[in-house]
């Protein structure tokens, strides 16, 4: 983008300044980003002295879409506001709904409790505890439907949280969707449905990888052929990063897992470009202002020419890489609580300038429980206040052609395309998780970021520095009932007493027999059984005999 004689010149005095500079430098301290990688002094052209801009960087909405996926971006059409939430029972998550979305939110996400993530009823043993504690509890159709009482699903844009029982939870809401006269092929929405993830960091796994896989590829031919606006899958790095990983790791392993998927749709014999378009990606904003933006700018300059290049895709909207954001959870601190609003809103905003399709802010309070209606406010309120008082919105990716996010843009290219290169090596992202390759290189990076805090190297506010003698926390905490896990029982209850049971049983002896064919596709019959009120255990049994049930080797 410069000349060699320029670019000469530059180095020249830099080196002359930097050594004049670096006399008043505070030596004691270390200037790393968040994932602890260097930062320059100064940046100046030569940083980015061998780009092209129009290979490299380009317009929005133009191959390899560095700068973002549209060419108005949200001059267009501002990003969407998706809070996640769901707690306790569907009616009070419904009543929750009905009040974000009066609050001006656009779309809903939601939050499932354990017992579902896992694939257990409320009134299974492993379930005591645990039921609409972290989230909404689903055990049938009925409760779906109590969920989204009251919202058109023709009209509203559903994300679910849920990944080794997605294709259940897909299921009902294709259901209740159909009670409602809601026509299948005008379902909107995005289903997580990524179980990588889910062995790599957050172990919210049920059955083995290699058959979870083959669910989410049902899950993918299915949507292509029937649900035409529904994104099949988030392949989610939100995790992998909570878990401990840095920028580049988050970027490498997530784009990994995806293009695992990819090429397992294709094994199956999928055109690329009739599946690709809906799939989505999930990033976490993490609180390193500068990195965060240079890793989004980088995931989709890397997923457009692996796109186009390696799995030889044709339709340009195969080639963008959309994305939902959710800023880092793991960055909040139980200690001076309210600072997180200020943690949440510098977050959202690298989200923005990033040029994510939809965001969710976390709400201050949720280190110590599941949000309460003032703290949910409050951390939608941040994203209109960011979107319509901030300016952030009035031009496409103001930092493009900064030495400085150039620079750091290629440098977590560079870093995830040699993770590929060794995930390659190590026999590709099974293999990876089969022998805790994945696992090792976050726990690695994740006690790094230990020691450093420890250390105070790394001030974390309120935590290790600027500490409030004998705090006391004076904000309202959300609590959650158990009366939650006695009406969930009486649900289950009621339907398997509405139900015909022998219809139930047929359904599920037909799924049991589809899922052990690989060739057939289970989601046809998923949607029988839901129909039929089978609950969501009943079902999950039915995987759970015919894969197993996946055990981590400890020892890896």
């Amino acid at each position: 983008m410069f000349d060699k004689e320029t670019i000469k010149k530059i180095k020249e005095a830099k080196a002359k300044w930097k050594a004049e500079a670096e006399k008043t430098e505070n030596k004691d301290k270390k200037f790393v980003t968040i994932s602890s990688e260097p930062v320059d002094f100064m940046s100046t052209p030569d940083r980015i002295d061998d780009m092209d801009y129009f290979e490299d960087i380009n317009f929005p909405g133009e191959y390899p879409y560095t700068r973002g996926v549209h060419a108005s971006m949200y001059r267009g059409r501002p990003w969407t506001m998706r809070q996640f939430s769901g707690m306790g029972t569907p009616r009070q998550t419904n009543k929750r709904y009905h009040y974000l979305l009066k609050q001006g939110q656009h779309g809903l996400s939601v939050a499932f409790d354990l017992p579902t993530l896992m694939g257990y009823d409320s009134d299974h043993e492993r379930s005591l505890g645990e039921v609409g504690k972290c989230g909404v509890a689903v055990d049938t159709l009925l409760d779906m439907e109590i969920i989204f009482d009251g919202i058109d699903l023709g009209k509203i844009s559903t994300s679910m949280t849920i990944n080794s029982p997605a294709n259940i939870l897909l299921a009902m809401y294709i259901a209740a969707g159909e009670k409602k006269g809601v026509p299948i092929e005008k379902l909107q929405g995005t289903l997580q449905n990524d179980i990588l993830k889910e062995y790599i960091a957050q172990k919210e796994f049920i059955y083995p990888p290699e058959p979870s896989v083959r669910l989410i590829v049902d899950t993918i031919e299915f949507c292509t052929e029937n649900v035409p606006k529904w994104n099949t899958i988030s392949i989610s790095g939100y995790h992998i990063r909570e878990a401990g990983a840095t920028a580049a790791q988050e970027l490498a392993f997530t784009l990994a897992d995806g293009f695992t998927y990819i090429e397992a749709a294709m094994e199956r014999g999928l055109d690329v470009d009739s599946f690709a378009p809906r799939l989505s990606f999930f990033f976490n904003a993490h609180s390193d202002f500068f990195e965060e933006i240079a890793k989004y700018r980088a995931a989709r300059r890397i997923y457009a020419r692996r796109m186009r290049e390696k799995y030889g895709a044709k339709d340009p909207r195969s080639w963008m890489l959309r994305f939902h954001t959710q800023t880092a959870g793991c960055s909040l601190t139980a200690q001076q609580p309210e600072l997180n609003i200020v943690r949440t809103a510098y977050e959202a905003m690298s989200a923005a300038l990033g040029g994510t399709q939809s965001l969710h802010t976390n709400s201050m309070d949720e280190t110590l429980a599941l949000p309460s209606d003032k703290a949910a406010l409050i951390a939608l309120r941040t994203q209109q206040v960011l979107a319509h008082e901030t300016g952030v919105v009035n031009t496409i990716d103001p930092l493009a052609g900064s030495y400085f996010v150039e620079g750091l843009t290629n440098r977590i290219e560079k870093q995830a395309l040699e993770y590929f290169d060794e995930i390659d090596k190590r026999g590709g992202v099974l293999k990876g998780i089969e022998t805790g390759y994945f696992q090792r290189e976050i726990a690695r990076a994740a006690y790094q970021f230990q020691q450093e805090i420890d250390k105070k190297e790394r001030i974390i506010v309120g935590v290790n520095d600027f500490i409030l003698e004998d705090e006391e926390i004076e904000i309202e905490i959300l609590k959650i009932d158990e009366k939650a896990h006695l009406e969930q029982m009486e649900s289950i209850k009621k339907a398997k007493a509405m139900r015909d049971n022998d219809k139930v049983a047929r359904t599920l002896e037909e799924l049991k027999k589809v899922a052990a064919t690989p060739s057939d596709n289970t989601m046809p019959y998923i949607i029988d059984a839901v129909k039929a009120y089978a609950t969501m255990g009943e079902i999950c049994d039915v995987f759970r005999e015919v894969y197993g049930e996946y055990v981590e080797n400890p020892e890896i």
